[in-house]
């Protein structure tokens, strides 16, 4: 089911990385995720600028960034750095923001890459993009399509 008030329309997901923010989007039934880009991080607010310019360029009802919960699922510096991303992404954008857990999702992300038969370089190149591809389609698996 969609969350309550969740308005229509495609959702971009994030993965937020030190170099680098993952970027996919779904389709605009919400079936699917496919990688978009990468966005580089640089001196804020450079790169929440540019996830501006996305959500905007590609009509986003909803944005789900990536949550990096411990693997007991509590919140530490990198879940913390996650929740004031989007805090200040908000400042920007008029679409809800949600925090998605991604516990596993570039080790995911990597082992498909791998399986495809992606070198090192090639794969970190876009492992970013791919990890946020895995934590929106498991968004998407949980809240069903648009419309019901």
């Amino acid at each position: 089911m969609e969350p309550a008030g969740a308005p229509p329309g495609r959702v971009l997901g994030l993965d937020l990385g030190d170099a680098r923010v993952g970027v996919a989007i779904s389709d605009p039934d919400r079936r699917l995720a496919m990688p978009l880009g990468t966005v580089h991080v640089g001196q804020p607010p450079g790169e929440l600028m540019a996830i501006a310019a996305l959500v905007d360029e590609h009509d986003v009802a909803l944005v789900v960034l990536g949550n990096p919960l411990s693997m007991s699922g509590e919140v530490g510096p990198s879940s913390r750095h996650a929740e004031a991303f989007a805090d200040a992404l908000r400042a920007l954008v008029r679409v809800p923001i949600e925090l998605q857990d991604e516990r596993l999702s570039t080790v995911e992300a990597e082992r498909s890459l791998r399986e495809a038969g992606l070198t090192g370089r090639a794969r970190r190149r876009i492992v970013d993009r791919s990890a946020a591809t895995v934590i929106l389609q498991a968004w998407l698996d949980a809240h069903g399509r648009y419309p019901p």
